[in-house]
């Protein structure tokens, strides 16, 4: 499962990504293989998407949260 498909609340555990140049950027921001991550918010049209990882608030745009695979 991807993080772009999971609803408000909804927790996941990060397993992968999917794209290399993306999974830098994702990584500096605390986005590791292994950190649980929670969905928060979702704007109305579905972009961006805020979560909470490694203790505070990120907000990504669907396609970044497409490149996260989840446990």
């Amino acid at each position: 499962m991807k993080l772009s498909q999971l609803k408000i609340g909804a927790i996941g555990i990060i397993k992968e990504f999917t794209d290399l140049e993306m999974s830098v950027k994702l990584m500096e921001m605390g986005c590791l293989p292994g950190e649980t991550i929670k969905v928060e918010r979702i704007a109305p049209f579905g972009d961006p998407i805020a979560i909470s990882v490694s203790g505070y608030q990120l907000s990504l745009r669907k396609r970044e949260a497409s490149t996260i695979e989840l446990i």
